[in-house]
């Protein structure tokens, strides 16, 4: 387990429901260990950010695309879901998969790996932040919620770009980072 690459993945979407809502942004980092000690030190190997091109975006949430800063010039060059899946499932390959709301981002990943027809090879451990925050912090007062926001403040990481995919993917690490250095 201690030589698994990890994939922190954080995805915006065009509304919290994977049957009806799509996948708009995508980011990934790809990290492996540089050593076998109990806290190693992290390697990016890999990232990715892409836009995925809507094709329903009559069915999309007003605030989802507030939030996610949605307009067609930023994503006129985005690529297909097809396109991006495929991306995706190479860079995620052979990896655990971690994200700050992995229930949430592996139900839209999941079907949009179904709708695609790619079957992407990840070990199927898909571990999420707030839970492991949970695990070690459960005690402390000052911690009150678990959002990424909450976290940021909590472990002193900076997200200069909230709601885009990469900067909340390199943010989820950070704290990761954080959390594992902690006694």
């Amino acid at each position: 387990m201690k030589k698994t690459k990890l994939a922190f993945v954080d995805l915006e979407t065009t509304g919290l429901d994977p049957s009806r809502h799509e996948i708009i942004e995508l980011g990934c980092l790809v990290v492996k260990p540089l050593d076998d000690s109990p806290r190693p030190k992290w390697e990016i190997v890999d990232e990715l950010e892409l836009k995925v091109k809507p094709t329903r975006l009559e069915q999309a949430e007003p605030e989802a695309l507030r939030v996610n800063g949605y307009n067609d010039g930023d994503w006129l060059f985005a690529v297909s879901l097809e396109q991006a899946m495929k991306t995706l499932s190479e860079k995620i390959q052979d990896t655990t998969v971690i994200a700050q709301n992995v229930t949430f981002d592996w139900s839209f990943l999941e079907h949009a790996f179904s709708e695609t027809k790619i079957t992407p090879r990840v070990f199927y451990l898909k571990m999420d932040l707030p839970s492991m925050v949970f695990g070690k912090l459960h005690a402390r007062p000052e911690l009150q919620k678990l959002s990424l926001w909450a976290l940021s403040e909590y472990f002193g990481v900076k997200n200069q770009s909230a709601h885009t995919a990469l900067a909340d993917t390199r943010t989820t690490f950070e704290i990761f980072k954080k959390l594992l250095e902690l006694p």
